[in-house]
This record gives structure tokens, C-alpha cells and sequence, in this order.
């Protein structure tokens, strides 16, 4: 397997579980409904570490523009294959996105809350505050790469570092999640709402193309502060 596929593979299955997790929560007639954000936190953090299994022997299982950059950044990973692996990601996520509307096809007519519809897809802040929206963004994204690089100094018994990350993205999100949705990743906010945008969902509203920015530009931003930070104190 390509590390093009890898990112294409781990990115989509970031997206199925994580925006699978969000559907069982939010849709009506779901089983999970209203089980929860610990559920939804809970569900991301698995679906990164099981991404990470599957994709990173190929790729590095990056699955997010935010790490990405951030590690090209300070001379981890080369610029000249940074455009590969966010293309990749970008079609893994709407792949992964279109799969759980699949998935969850009946349940969109049974739901009459279009933003409940689009929160399968893509974040929304708790309060509308562009700045401290970003701020958010940024700051959750800085925490996540520098941890990211930090967990990798660490030895662990072979194969656990996935699993170690999948908790510390559940840690992001219990802890730093409530204000934003905590995108924390370019490809998983942008890649599903453009799928909300082209997918025949029953009933759903604009995609909220206002907002779409700040779960871009922040976590590219937070990428590299936490990538130089990290250097910057430690390598």
C-alpha cells in the first residue's frame, strides 16, 4: 500500500467511526441516541487510534493536514509531500462521510433537526465567537501535536503508541471539546461538510460555509505552534 492510500484509508476510517459516533448520538431512532458527549469523545479517540493501526505502518497515518504541516514544519516531514498527503486525506474523509450517510440513510427523514443533521458531518461552535472560536481551534491543535510528538519520544511495549494516542484525543475532547466540537483537523471538518454539501440528506439546511474557515485555519495554526513549541523545549 501507497502512503497516498494509507492516508486515504486512515482518513476514511477516522471519519466513518468518528461521524458514525456522532449520527448514533444525534439521529432520531438511532439506539445510542442521547447517550452522550463522553460517548461521542469516546468514539473519536477510538477512531483515531484504530486509523492509526491500520494506516500508519504505510503512511505514518498522519490523517490530518494539522499534523501534517505542523511536523514539515520543523524539518519532520518533507514540504514536497505535504499537497500528496492532504489531497489524501481530503478524499478519505468524504468517502468516510458519504459512508456514514449510507449508514445511516432512514434516519435523516426521521430527524427533523437540520443541525443535528449537519453535526454528523462537520463542527459547530457552542457559542458563535469567531475569535474565541479560533482560539479554541488553536489551542486544541497545539495540544494535539505536541502531544503527539511527545507520546513518540516515549518507548512503550511495541504497537501500543496508537492506542496511547486514542486517549489522548479522548483527553482533547473531555477537556477542550465542549466550546468547538474540537475539529482539530482540517480534512475531518472540511472533507464531511463538503459531503453534507453534495449529498441528497433529507431535509438538511446550508452547510454553514461562514463558519467553515475557522476549523481550517485554526488547527493549521495550532499544528505548527505546537510542532515549534515542542521543538523549541525539547528537541
Amino acid at each position: 500500500m501507497s502512503s497516498f492510500m494509507g492516508e486515504i484509508i486512515g482518513t476514511m476510517m477516522l471519519i466513518l467511526f468518528g461521524g458514525g459516533v456522532v449520527g448514533g448520538v444525534v439521529l432520531n431512532k438511532s439506539k445510542a441516541q442521547n447517550s452522550g458527549w463522553i460517548v461521542i469523545t469516546m468514539g473519536w479517540g477510538f477512531a483515531v487510534a484504530f486509523a492509526v493501526y491500520v494506516a500508519g505502518k504505510y503512511s505514518g497515518a498522519h490523517i490530518n493536514p494539522a499534523v501534517t504541516i505542523g511536523l514539515a514544519s520543523i524539518g519532520a516531514f518533507p514540504w514536497a509531500d505535504v499537497p500528496m498527503y492532504i489531497v489524501a486525506q481530503m478524499i478519505g474523509a468524504i468517502i468516510g462521510a458519504s459512508l456514514v450517510y449510507l449508514h445511516y440513510l432512514p434516519h435523516w427523514e426521521a430527524t427533523e433537526d437540520a443541525d443535528l443533521k449537519l453535526a454528523v458531518f462537520s463542527t459547530a461552535p457552542a457559542i458563535h465567537s469567531p475569535m474565541a472560536n479560533l482560539i479554541s481551534e488553536i489551542i486544541g491543535t497545539a495540544a494535539l501535536v505536541f502531544g503527539i510528538l511527545g507520546i513518540g519520544a516515549n518507548e512503550f511495549s511495541k504497537g501500543l503508541n496508537p492506542l496511547i494516542i486514542g486517549f489522548y484525543i479522548l483527553a482533547i475532547g473531555l477537556s477542550l471539546g465542549g466550546t468547538t466540537g474540537y475539529a482539530i483537523n482540517p480534512a475531518r471538518d472540511l472533507g464531511p461538510r463538503i459531503a453534507h454539501f453534495l449529498l441528497p440528506i433529507h431535509g438538511k439546511r446550508d452547510s454553514d460555509w461562514g463558519y467553515a474557515w475557522i476549523p481550517v485555519v485554526g488547527p493549521i495554526i495550532g499544528g505548527m505552534i505546537g510542532a515549534l513549541l515542542y521543538k523549541s523545549l525539547v528537541m
